[in-house]
């Protein structure tokens, strides 16, 4: 579990790192400028981090479900070299997705206004921006969501299907309580986080106004970042020893 939350920090860590300073200065100076090629390697980064974490979150439910549903074969199912092997591929696919989708629009004409109305360069607002047709690579977009979007969350679904079935039949109320308390932490964030992407790829731009999509870019491009390490540590009883402990010997 520690392992898998290391790889979602340095995935928030670089997010972050790569929206916020930028949002700042929108939000102070009501606006900012920004060339095209830092544009396109703003949205890189940021499908990058995306595609990584939706895969990472959802090794993170099947970590769960193992070693709740199968704790007696979670040594030999989850071994380092499995959980090691499957990082790698979160963050190898995450990467191949981003790079492909920012060579595609990098190779776009763009000669309509240079305005984009949204804190940061998402893949919609830059696309109503280009002469150049954009119908395939909005379909290849939409074709995208569904293995690197939906299989995640229905994973993610079924797994804690599995885990509050596993969970409710269990005698010892302690039992219970200590597994809720296991899975709570990850179960919010993936609500918030998959919550937020759905609504925004998922419902027709049509039917979303612009300060809507706004507020849900916010959910999963700033507030997931930031609450994940108030979320995990302050539910875990391991983290919440540690400082203890630090705060102790600081002190002494």
């Amino acid at each position: 579990m520690y392992f898998f939350l290391t790889q979602v920090t340095t995935s928030d860590i670089i997010l972050s790192s790569d929206i916020v300073p930028n949002m700042l200065l929108v939000v102070l100076n009501n606006g900012s400028s920004i060339t095209l090629s830092e544009c396109i390697t703003q949205w890189f980064f940021f499908s990058y981090c995306e595609a990584s974490e939706c895969f990472l979150l959802t090794l993170m439910s099947y970590d769960r479900y193992t070693a709740i549903c199968h704790p007696l074969r979670y040594e030999s199912i989850m071994s380092s070299m499995v959980c090691l092997k499957l990082i790698i591929l979160s963050w190898i696919t995450g990467f191949s997705v981003a790079f492909t989708q920012s060579i595609n629009v990098s190779q776009l004409h763009f000669c309509r206004s240079n305005v984009i109305d949204h804190f940061f360069c998402e893949i919609d607002p830059i696309l109503d921006l280009s002469c150049s047709s954009v119908f395939k690579i909005k379909v290849f977009a939409l074709v995208l969501c569904f293995p690197f979007l939906v299989c995640p969350f229905l994973i993610v679904v079924i797994s804690y299907i599995y885990i509050v079935v596993t969970i409710l039949r269990l005698q010892s109320v302690t039992q219970r309580q200590k597994a809720f308390t296991t899975c709570g932490s990850h179960l919010l964030v993936v609500s918030i986080f998959y919550g937020s992407l759905l609504a925004i790829y998922l419902i027709p731009e049509s039917a979303q106004s612009i300060a809507v999509r706004k507020i849900f870019s916010i959910l999963y491009t700033v507030v997931t970042p930031l609450i994940n390490p108030f979320i995990y540590s302050l539910r875990n009883k391991d983290i919440k020893e540690a400082i203890r402990k630090s705060i102790l010997s600081n002190n002494s």
